[in-house]
């Protein structure tokens, strides 16, 4: 079996290749030769904690996998990091295990792509002010995914500690970012100058009033993936002229901004506009109008994951990167 741990993955696998992967896993499901049971969440609620098992094959590709993530808030006063997670790949010609690679960064990267591609789909051509609500681990991505598809000129960072977002402000400029940033402390303010909106939050309450949004403005929703969270509120999701999602039957699940519109009365599941899956097969941008406020809300399936372990097993024979161990 071949070991791949996150440093190696980090130096082979970037968004450019995530991108690409998710986009023809994409359309795999949309010729239904996916297959992807319901995730099983386990909860530990005096930590405020999760285990997330999560398996999915690739029928056409002879492929399956697992991944199994823990997101523990307490970790890093303890030095240890929040979101930690394995993937396991099997070739589902034979059923021989062939890989285990280290999950937290391909978690990450996979949904930065995600919210890349929704992002291409949705938000203006001409968008220039990305605003990051939420500056932990899993927004670094979500930035490189926008950055990838959209013209940013100025990057706006607002967190409940400014230390933090300062810090994240610092990462970019290393990492190579040579966009202008600034941290806010006034979330309204942010949003009224937002052309794109990323939320990598795990928050149980909307992190700002829907109210502010500005016509044409575009949102990714990646960081509420329970039914007890809600990032956005109400008047968002009663605003967006277009809502598209990752994967239908896990946001049902599991989105609880949705879900809690929908117990309301304000919106319903059939006022979706589209999957992902849908709308990269059409190869079409689905905003008609530099007006429109679009939102797209991703909870995350197993299959994304299976798509950047694919790409990361082929890179890894390609050029002898990891470790074969006998099991």
């Amino acid at each position: 079996m071949l070991m791949i741990n996150e440093k190696q993955i980090q130096q082979l696998y970037k968004m450019s290749d995530a991108m690409e992967d998710i986009r023809t896993i994409l359309k795999a499901k949309e010729q239904e030769k996916i297959a992807n049971p319901h995730r099983t969440v386990i909860e530990f609620p005096e930590r405020e904690a999760s285990a997330l098992y999560m398996p999915s094959a690739d029928l056409a590709g002879d492929v399956a996998g697992v991944k199994v993530v823990t997101i523990f808030p307490e970790n890093p006063a303890q030095g240890k990091p929040t979101t930690q997670g394995m993937i396991l790949l099997t070739d589902a010609a034979n059923g021989e295990h062939v890989a285990m690679m280290a999950a937290s960064y391909l978690t990450r990267l996979r949904t930065g792509a995600l919210s890349g591609i929704a992002t291409d789909l949705l938000a203006k051509k001409e968008s220039r002010v990305l605003v990051v609500i939420g500056t932990g681990a899993m927004a670094f991505e979500q930035v490189l995914g926008v950055l990838a598809v959209r013209p940013i000129e100025k990057i706006i960072l607002v967190n409940r500690t400014p230390a933090k977002a300062q810090a994240f402000g610092e990462k970019l400029n290393d990492f190579g970012v040579k966009i202008s940033w600034e941290v806010e402390n006034n979330v309204a303010k942010a949003v009224k100058k937002a052309d794109i909106i990323c939320c990598a939050t795990r928050s149980n309450e909307p992190v700002f009033d829907g109210a502010d949004l500005q016509p044409g403005t575009h949102i990714n929703g990646v960081g509420s993936y329970l039914p007890r969270m809600r990032e956005v509120d109400e008047a968002t999701v009663a605003r967006a002229d277009k809502i598209v999602v990752d994967d239908l039957a896990g946001v049902k699940g599991e989105a609880g901004e949705l879900i809690h519109s929908a117990k309301n009365g304000t919106w319903s599941f059939e006022q979706v506009y589209g999957t992902l899956s849908e709308l990269t097969v059409a190869n079409r941008h689905a905003r008609q109008s530099d007006e429109e406020v679009t939102f797209f809300k991703s909870v995350g399936t197993a299959y994304f994951d299976l798509a950047v372990a694919k790409g990361v097993y082929a890179k890894a024979l390609l050029i002898g990167a990891g470790v074969n161990v006998e099991m």
